[in-house]
């Protein structure tokens, strides 16, 4: 396993499209996180009952492009979500032959801003009937033409055939343009396409994982944050929320008068901890906000399903800021904590420390990766 910094490389189901020609789930799986900042590769096998990491990688968009890989703004309507298709396929190349990953079995994440998730409730009826009524009904929560979406659904409560018991399904789409990005990057990466996944799913595989618990999930991404509740693993409810940790470097940044990466270290590193208080101050003015949504998002919640959320989860880069996991505990009054994505994972025990380090930024990667080798 690689697993050393070479130059800008940091080395190392919901299942919406499946290759038709995959009989049997391959031992070996490599999940494609295309990030705004950077791209993540986690490469993981399945021997008997437990996953061995074997290798995993990182390419940030700042080392090649001056561009973010992915764009966050109309993605859904038409074009292509990414940057170019080329250019994302080349990135990704490098990082495999960086990492020296051979699998070419590969399933890619597709971001909360292009995919649609809803779950609506549908009356009482037999199993047979489920698949039909779930894609007549779809029509009225999906914004796009059935006809140019990927559909994919999950019953989440109820029981098919009870008369009393109506049932509630979870319904991802996908437009089938992204898809067909996906489809064409890994043919470019010399990859095989064996599967594309909302993020928001492969978080709640990576992270949730035994808990059953009703958790309400952050993902703080470089340009956007997707807040999920899932309750006994099953994802309930997932939004896409303006705030990015890019807004804080350069909140630092104009507070002290830095240029990007100096200030980008200086939060990273004291973070609301911070004994300068331009720093702390700044900080807690631009977390405030996403505070206010969490906090709104709770109570739709509790209103909708009579359910009080138990713990709070945070992940991706920003996560892990000095302070900010002790902030949203003490102020949402819930524990709240960052989970690691490699933690059930088999590899050396050296590499234990990096690891946790590194983690909230590859759970999305992770999690798809564990997609593909679930039987």
């Amino acid at each position: 396993m690689a697993s050393n910094f070479l130059g800008n490389f940091n080395i190392g189901k919901l299942n919406i499209f499946s290759n038709p020609m995959k009989m049997f789930f391959p031992k070996k799986m490599v999940g494609i996180d295309v990030g705004t900042g950077s791209i993540k590769v986690v490469e993981i096998s399945r021997w008997g009952q437990g996953e061995t990491l074997e290798n995993y990688g990182e390419i940030k968009s700042a080392s090649l492009y001056k561009e973010s890989f992915r764009k966050t703004e109309g993605s859904t309507e038409k074009g292509s979500y990414l940057l170019s298709n080329y250019f994302i396929s080349r990135a990704i190349r490098a990082v495999l032959d960086e990492a020296k990953i051979k699998t070419k079995a590969a399933i890619f994440s597709i971001p909360d801003f292009s995919t649609f998730c809803t779950s609506f409730e549908l009356p009482p009826m037999e199993a047979r009937e489920l698949k039909d009524a779930v894609y007549y009904n779809a029509s009225q929560y999906i914004p796009l033409p059935i006809t140019e979406t990927t559909l994919d659904w999950k019953l989440i409560s109820g029981t098919p055939g009870d008369k009393q018991s109506a049932l509630k399904i979870f319904l991802v789409a996908i437009p089938n343009h992204i898809i067909s990005d996906c489809q064409s990057v890994a043919h470019m990466a010399g990859l095989e396409l064996y599967a594309v996944e909302a993020e928001a799913l492969g978080l709640v595989r990576s992270l949730v994982k035994g808990n059953k618990n009703c958790i309400c999930l952050i993902d703080i991404g470089v340009q956007s944050t997707v807040i999920s509740i899932v309750d006994k693993q099953n994802l309930k409810k997932s939004y896409s929320v303006n705030f990015a940790g890019s807004q804080l470097t350069y909140g630092v940044s104009s507070a002290l008068g830095l240029e990007h990466n100096k200030a980008e270290e200086l939060k990273n590193k004291e973070g609301l901890v911070s004994s300068k208080e331009e720093i702390s101050k700044t900080l807690y003015l631009l977390i405030d906000p996403l505070i206010i949504e969490v906090k709104n998002i709770l109570a739709d919640f509790y209103q909708q399903e009579g359910k009080e959320v138990d713990e709070i989860y945070l992940t991706g880069g920003t996560s892990s800021l000095p302070g900010l996991k002790e902030y949203f505990a003490e102020v949402l009054k819930k524990k709240a904590s960052i989970p690691n994505c490699f933690s059930d994972f088999l590899y050396p025990p050296i590499l234990g420390k990096m690891l946790e380090k590194m983690a909230p930024s590859f759970s999305v990667a992770a999690g798809v990766a564990l997609g593909g080798l679930e039987t």
